[in-house]
């Protein structure tokens, strides 16, 4: 089996997209300390559930970001850039409801909104060359 790498402008975008979505989740599953600590959270004295969710939560990323580059399929792209458009609602909804106007909010609302539009607007036909 080969690894396919696309050809295609828009698609190389999609495929970027896929391959910083398993990154991150890729370090946030084995380093979710560090991630806690990017993103300004701590688990709370001796509990430490906290670390479980976002294990979790990179191990979702990871393979949602694999399957969207080894599948390379417009389905899994649309997958792909769904689940961050929701994700940047989300946090929209958090800015808005829970006094998250922060810079991180902010910046990972960009990051979201970046990941979500690259798969997207390949599936779409609007980043074709």
């Amino acid at each position: 089996m080969e690894f396919y790498f696309p050809t295609e402008f828009g698609e190389q975008l999609a495929f970027g997209a896929a391959a910083f979505t398993a990154l991150a989740g890729f370090v946030i599953m084995f380093a979710p300390g560090l991630a806690m600590r990017a993103f300004g959270l701590a688990p709370r004295g001796e509990r430490r559930e906290g670390f479980s969710e976002v294990r979790s939560m990179g191990g979702l990323y990871l393979g949602l970001g694999v399957a969207a580059i080894m599948l390379a399929q417009d389905w899994t792209y649309l997958s792909l850039g769904a689940a961050f458009a929701m994700a940047a609602f989300a946090r929209i909804i958090s800015i808005l409801s829970d006094k998250g106007s922060t810079l991180l909010n902010y910046l990972l609302l960009v990051v979201q909104m970046a990941i979500a539009a690259l798969p997207l607007l390949h599936v779409f036909g609007f980043l074709q060359g």
